[in-house]
């Protein structure tokens, strides 16, 4: 029995996403990022439904150790790679490939006898200017990284683009040029795409592309969203009216008695909250779909409820189902009307609320 706040998972949705992805970039191979539990959709379920993409990636180990024990063997590139003696031989054990982002890690790798175990990508910082090997460095990293017993053949080149969301910033055309001068000459795998690389820069596309927060149908960039670009939303949060109540002109509303009623109304409270992970900031006037209508978010954003104006909705009754966000109402809307980004929503779900596989 559902009683409060829940999302329901277009998995049919997860497919078509990917298809657009093979469309954007039908010579690349596809390494599906699905860290941060699956963006919030859920590791395991996404990795289910993405069954035929090349490869996965998560952000760390214990991410890959999940897919594995799930039964999950197609390969896993650990995006933070290792930092300590244990952590890699936990990856060796699992069977994960690991970026190599810092001398520390290779360190590590010169002092392993194993013959050809362990997969690497190398990181290359281009100008993100968080993990990676400056671009002076490559070349000696490289060498000593192929003279590592331990690394299998060939050794993967990445990097990560910082402002591809950005359509006039030329960083990205730096970056790109960049990361293309210094490993001109080396026949080994590339990767350079993220979602926005994808689908905004077509010199970004290389041998493999990483799409990540495009395949729950959300736009990676702050101006868009994902239908207008061609991709299916993923998640709908929903809920129901607990109840209905007038108020009168002059009443405050919620803690702190920060919205004022200007005109006598009928509010309505929804089953969730910050404690489910609607976002505590979300702005008065935020839309909620209650009935399948828009009406606006009055008072502030509490831990289990939240307040609309039904004045719209005369009608309006305990039990009416509302959405937060989804299909008709997309979550970046949302985001903006809270002064983040939708990522930070879906990833945001708490574990009270259930999910519903459609």
């Amino acid at each position: 029995m559902i009683v409060g706040a829940y999302a329901v998972l277009r998995l049919d949705a997860v497919r078509h996403n990917l298809a657009k992805v093979r469309a954007l970039a039908p010579a690349a191979k596809v390494m599906a990022v699905i860290k941060a539990n699956g963006y919030g959709h859920g590791l395991l379920r996404i990795a289910r439904v993405l069954a035929d993409v090349d490869a996965f990636a998560v952000a760390r180990v214990d991410e890959g150790i999940r897919l594995r024990e799930a039964g999950c063997t197609h390969p896993i590139s650990v995006l933070e790679g290792f930092t300590t003696v244990d952590a890699l031989d936990t990856m060796l054990r699992y069977q994960l490939d690991t970026v190599v982002h810092c001398f520390e890690q290779l360190a590590i790798l010169q002092n392993r006898p194993e013959q050809a175990q362990l997969s690497v990508w190398l990181k290359i910082d281009t100008g993100m200017n968080r993990l990676g090997f400056k671009a002076s460095d490559f070349a000696s990293v490289y060498q000593a990284l192929q003279q590592c017993v331990i690394v299998k053949s060939p050794i993967g080149l990445m990097t990560h683009l910082a402002s591809a969301d950005e359509a006039d910033d030329d960083l990205t055309c730096r970056q790109i040029h960049l990361f293309n001068e210094i490993t001109n000459g080396y026949s080994v795998p590339r990767s350079i795409a993220n979602s926005a690389g994808l689908m905004a820069w077509q010199e970004a596309l290389s041998d493999w592309v990483r799409p990540g927060v495009m395949l729950y149908g959300i736009s990676p960039f702050p101006d868009r969203t994902g239908r207008s670009l061609g991709l299916q939303p993923v998640m709908s949060l929903q809920s129901h009216l607990i109840a209905v109540k007038p108020i009168g002109k002059g009443e405050t509303l919620g803690y702190g008695g920060s919205w004022r009623c200007e005109k006598s109304t009928t509010v309505g409270v929804v089953a969730i909250g910050y404690g489910d992970g609607y976002p505590r900031y979300a702005k008065v006037g935020t839309p909620v779909l209650v009935n399948g209508q828009r009406v606006p978010l009055i008072g502030r954003v509490s831990m289990d409820m939240i307040t609309v104006d039904l004045a719209s909705q005369p009608h309006a009754k305990p039990g009416d189902p509302v959405m937060l966000w989804g299909n008709e109402l997309p979550v970046e809307e949302i985001a903006d009307c809270a002064n983040t980004i939708p990522y930070t929503l879906v990833c945001g779900i708490t574990q009270r609320v259930q999910f519903i596989e459609v």
